[in-house]
């Protein structure tokens, strides 16, 4: 594996850095809570300028309005991404649904769709858990019943992050009965305006709203809003999930993170006056925690040089997933701790950017228990690690 970087890849970092430093909005990059007010607005602003410079669909072909770059370029970018606290773009439109819709989608839906997820002017949710159904999504029940040249839509999707928000819903839904559970399947793209849709607000363990659930009560879908072939929706949905676990090990955000600890450390005093940093204790984790991180990066680097060589990682990239969750969940752990008691207080109104008074505490505190908390699902969302180490297990190691 060579990791050192050509002339052309600096040139082309340089100019990341020039962009991000040119563009993006004061008030995202100082940003360091989530749910806050007006995020929306400040995030379609940023995407318009990412898409004026043809750098926001990172992965798409170039012919479907993507960046048509090598794997270290994409990897370069994500990394000054994450080093300047840029956020990351809704996923579900960019990384999910529009690979499905310029994949297997025919030219109408392409037209219909694809403008509007690049220009971020519509945003999408996903219809895929159910209850009952999470990591074995075969089992889902939402029926889709054709008459005619409609589907006639009933049941319901849990877990729906931002349905709250969305203009328009992907969903996995039953066509047939009959089947075998995955053979029984078919993907709809399904209007949020359209009547007898019901969203109700999951208020998760972090205090806010990223969560929903979402009833269908005779909704009626065009034929025409199904990609491919009717039962055949499991095989779309298989090849969305692996482009919903790109990236997710998130190791730029966490060495910038790593380095934010650091910082904290210095400022924070124990009760004798001496600073954090100088506590053995506390530098050993976290400085353990960075080891995991590095050996995590070049874990990432020896499969971007692996699709540099033009052989996909497959299933071996579960291990990105694992670690780099067990990465995150340390490091929002040891951040509770530097925070010690400012931990505490549930500022609300600060989380969600409304608020008209000064913290208590410390700025950096003002987030920190509510990121331990809501990152607790990150071992779970996006296909559990339980689960990834079965994948391993079968997949790789042949047990």
């Amino acid at each position: 594996m060579d990791i050192e970087l050509t002339k052309e890849d600096e040139a082309f970092r340089a100019e990341v850095r020039r962009f991000i430093s040119e563009k993006l909005p004061r008030e995202l990059a100082e940003k360091d809570t989530v749910g806050a007010s007006g995020e929306r607005g400040a995030l379609k602003r940023w995407q318009k300028d990412l898409h004026e410079k043809g750098w926001v669909a990172v992965n798409w072909p170039k012919q479907f309005g993507g960046t048509g770059w090598t794997p270290m370029q994409k990897h370069i970018f994500n990394e000054e991404m994450a080093a300047a606290n840029a956020p990351r773009l809704s996923p579900f439109g960019l990384s999910m649904v529009g690979p499905v819709i310029y994949t297997f989608g025919n030219e109408a839906q392409k037209k219909q769709h694809l403008a509007g997820i690049l220009t971020g002017d519509v945003w999408w949710c996903q219809g895929y858990s159910e209850p009952g159904s999470g990591s074995d999504l075969a089992s889902l029940k939402t029926r889709a019943v054709r008459q005619g040249d409609h589907y006639i839509v009933n049941g319901q999707k849990i877990w729906t992050s931002y349905a709250h928000e969305a203009d328009w819903i992907f969903c996995l839904v039953r066509t047939d009965e009959t089947a075998k559970p995955q053979e029984g399947i078919s993907f709809l793209l399904i209007d949020m305006k359209t009547p007898g849709i019901e969203v109700k607000p999951i208020i998760s363990i972090d205090g806010l709203h990223h969560l929903n659930e979402v009833f269908f009560t005779d909704v009626k879908v065009p034929v025409t809003n199904r990609i491919g072939d009717e039962n055949k929706g499991w095989t779309y949905a298989k090849f969305l999930l692996v482009n919903e676990r790109t990236g997710i090990a998130g190791v730029p955000e966490s060495k910038r993170k790593i380095a934010h600890l650091r910082k904290i450390a210095k400022q924070e005093r124990l009760g004798d006056g001496a600073a954090l940093a100088d506590e053995p204790a506390f530098m050993t984790r976290l400085s353990e925690i960075e080891v995991k991180l590095t050996g995590l990066e070049y874990t990432n680097l020896r499969i971007v040089a692996e699709e540099v060589a033009g052989r996909p990682a497959g299933p071996s990239s579960s291990t990105l997933k694992i670690v780099g969750t067990e990465v995150q969940q340390a490091l929002s752990e040891l951040a509770v701790e530097a925070a010690a008691f400012y931990a505490m207080p549930f500022q609300k109104e600060h989380l969600m950017g409304i608020a008209n008074e000064a913290p208590v505490g410390p700025a950096y505190a003002v987030s920190v228990t509510s990121a331990y908390n809501f990152g607790r699902a990150a071992s779970i969302y996006g296909g559990s690690n339980e689960i990834q180490r079965n994948v391993i297990a079968k997949a790789v190691l042949g047990l």
